[in-house]
């Protein structure tokens, strides 16, 4: 059995968390590949909200075994805390595995992580402060800390021992912070040691052998295309690699094995922190479209910035992604408007481009091209097929499909699990 990727088409947000959710009745492991506790999933089930943070949403699904891929950076006590959230709750986290390989957020990298964005200013990327950037820093900089060496005590504290000599440099004289003592990391660290250890494994190889056995492996992205740090609007951008590609690297999944890639894109578009925007509405649109779809940070509470739907960003990331399938989601927030507009090309200096600029300097001053649809005033929450829905919202359905570069094969129509409309299987 092949496995099956879900990302985000536009900056987050976009309800990956439901997506995956929906499928987990009909999948046997779900993998986060890429991210930390940066960016959440809220999944709604019946009347019970969860928010997960660093946990994979198939934690929520029985008989799925949910995975943190090596491509993750870990906060232990953060993922301690939603253990034991979830199980205060009565649901059962048992089955989490963890990749030994998975790099572990230190208190030194938080530490940095918001004084380096408080000291950019103005120039601040709007990063949620969490140590996620000095993370991957630290692994591609071969300093890292990794889950397999909270078991080493020796080894642990000569890493830690050889990566404070740099960082508190930096803290103590660029920054006027307190030094980090290895003796507090460490400790820090250890703490979590047997606890962690039944999560922890190969997951690499416990993914292929569960491919081997025609098991379905669901891999799931944190972010989105857009804030891929490749492919995204860098350097606004997050830290690890959110498309398909990163599915593979985070998961240790070859790629000849994924042969479906989801694509997740809201029915309009929203992002947080900084970076351009071009179809961002500063009016009452723009709070309308707050306020309706509840468009406030499952991790950091920020208000998410939001805009009409970009036909240019859906079919980039159908491009870089491979996407098969779209799942359209928050369409019922559109509800009520007389007429709902679709950014389906960009002017750039008096030059049309329908395709997403090459250089940052154009998208900065890219003005969003529009279509115009007429709207809708039904309520659509209790639509569960596409005829279900009145004319213009199919008809706006159906032009967004034709302009995003793969079908439309789920719409969401509502917050819970049941308010979907499912057009094609995913599986």
């Amino acid at each position: 059995m092949p496995a099956i990727a879900i990302i985000g088409a536009q900056w987050g947000d976009e309800g990956k968390g439901k997506a995956t959710d929906l499928l987990g009745s009909r999948v046997d492991h779900v993998v986060k590949f890429n991210g930390g506790n940066n960016a959440g999933h809220t999944v709604v089930i019946g009347d019970e909200k969860y928010a997960l943070h660093l946990l994979p949403s198939g934690i929520l699904s029985p008989n799925v075994t949910p995975v943190i891929g090596n491509g993750v950076v870990v906060d232990l006590e953060v993922l301690f805390q939603e253990i034991d959230a979830l199980e205060a709750r009565g649901l059962d986290t048992s089955r989490l595995k963890v990749s030994a390989n998975a790099h572990v957020i230190a208190s030194y990298n938080r530490a940095l992580d918001k004084v380096t964005e408080r000291f950019l200013g103005s120039r601040r990327l709007g990063t949620t402060g969490r140590g996620i950037g000095p993370t991957y820093a630290d692994k591609m900089n071969r300093v890292g800390i990794r889950i397999q060496d909270i078991f080493d005590e020796k080894i642990l504290r000569q890493k830690v021992e050889a990566v404070l000599e740099h960082k508190n440099q930096v803290l103590s004289k660029i920054y006027n912070r307190r030094a980090a003592t290895v003796d507090a990391v460490v400790e820090e660290l250890l703490e979590y040691a047997d606890r962690l250890a039944p999560m922890v494994c190969d997951t690499g190889l416990l993914l292929n052998q569960a491919l081997d056995r025609d098991e379905v492996v669901l891999l799931e992205a944190g972010q989105a295309t857009l804030l891929d740090v490749d492919h995204g609007t860098y350097p606004f951008v997050t830290s690890s690699s959110a498309t398909a590609g990163g599915a593979c690297t985070g998961s240790g999944i070859p790629p000849m094995r994924i042969d479906q890639v989801i694509a997740i894109v809201k029915a309009y578009t929203t992002r947080v922190g900084e970076g351009p925007f071009p179809t961002e509405l500063f009016d009452d649109h723009g709070e309308h479209l707050r306020k309706v779809g509840a468009e406030y940070g499952t991790t950091t509470g920020r208000p998410r910035r939001c805009g009409w739907y970009d036909a240019v960003i859906a079919r980039y990331a159908a491009r870089v992604n491979g996407v098969t399938d779209f799942v359209l989601t928050k369409l019922d927030v559109l509800t009520g408007l007389d007429q709902v507009p679709v950014c389906v090309a960009y002017d750039v200096n008096g030059v049309r481009h329908d395709e997403m600029p090459v250089n940052q300097t154009d998208f900065h001053h890219a003005v969003p091209v529009y279509e115009y649809f007429p709207g809708w005033w039904e309520d659509i929450s209790e639509a569960r097929t596409f005829e279900d829905l009145p004319q213009n919202a199919q008809d706006y359905v159906l032009a967004v499909e034709k302009m995003s570069g793969a079908r439309i094969s789920v719409i969401g129509v509502g917050p819970s699990r049941a308010a979907t409309i499912v057009r094609h299987e995913l599986i």
